[in-house]
């Protein structure tokens, strides 16, 4: 139930004068709400959504047309959709009971038609919705979506808000050099690290690294973003068995960085780079055996 208020204002002779104000109540029929299952994102996921329609009224709704924007939002001067309805995802339930089928125009905008709700009953929409090229990805952004509820006499509307996940999204690349080795040669593995996510890797966090060199390598020489490691600090290594450990607090990766093209309006991601260089010398009582 809805209160609305209104007050009129007479005026005479340059002097005005103001009616008390008047209230009322606007009795809602059909009640609209709209859930995320998961309240966060993050790039080409997904997100379950529920809506929910209630009928409080004394006549059962039929032919209800449900629609979603899927987010829509002003770029420019036209508009962007951040969501895309995941084809053949929705479920329809009247008071708790699956139905035979939806009709679903996928959009955008995603619209539902032939929706009904019974007296005193409710009906659920269930579907999820990808997040694409247009949904921002910077800490702190957010998708509102706002679905409505429109036939006959009645019209509703509800809204979500999902946000985007704060977290560090990493990946990592080695690479050998030279990849035709003799005992006794000195060769040089680069580990880089990538992070996708909106939040930086900081010494704060417990990320660490663990390898083992086949064959094991001597007179290690490591660094990390161009400065010098020391062993027993930084790092352990044993020569025996080639195991290579970096302690935990010492890698760092800056956030991804995200821009938005001015003309298409697409998002695209530049990840933070972070590097680490493993120098060392192939033993020449090594068996040298590369997988």
């Amino acid at each position: 139930m809805a209160t609305f208020t209104n007050r009129a204002t007479l005026s005479y002779n340059g002097v005005a004068t103001t009616s008390n104000m008047t209230t009322g109540e606007l009795i809602e029929n059909l009640i609209v709400s709209k859930t995320a299952i998961n309240t966060v994102y993050t790039a080409d996921d997904t997100v379950t959504y529920v809506i929910s329609l209630q009928n409080a009224g004394d006549a059962p709704r039929a032919a209800l047309t449900v629609t979603d924007d899927l987010g829509t939002y002003a770029f420019g001067t036209g508009v962007l959709v951040p969501l895309s309805y995941v084809d053949g995802t929705a479920r329809y339930y009247i008071n708790g009971t699956l139905q035979s089928g939806v009709d679903v125009t996928a959009g955008p905008p995603l619209v539902f038609t032939n929706i009904s709700v019974p007296v005193g009953g409710s009906a659920l929409l269930i579907y999820q919705a990808r997040i694409n090229e247009y949904a921002p990805l910077a800490a702190g952004a957010s998708i509102t979506n706002t679905v409505s509820a429109a036939g006959g006499d009645v019209f509703a509307t509800a809204e979500e808000t999902v946000t985007v996940s704060a977290a560090a999204d990493l990946s990592m690349c080695k690479a050998l050099s030279p990849t035709s080795v003799s005992p006794g040669d000195t060769v040089t593995y680069t580990f880089t690290l990538q992070n996708s996510g909106n939040a930086a890797v900081t010494a704060a966090d417990t990320t660490g690294l663990t390898d083992t060199f086949d064959p094991p390598l001597s007179g290690l020489v490591v660094t990390f973003n161009g400065t010098l490691w020391t062993q027993g600090t930084q790092y352990t290594y044993d020569e025996g068995s080639g195991l290579f450990t970096v302690a935990s607090g010492y890698l760092t990766v800056p956030a991804a960085t995200f821009a938005q093209d001015e003309t298409t309006g697409v998002v695209t991601v530049e990840p933070g780079v972070s590097t680490l260089v493993v120098t060392g010398n192939i033993g020449v009582d090594n068996t040298i055996e590369k997988h």
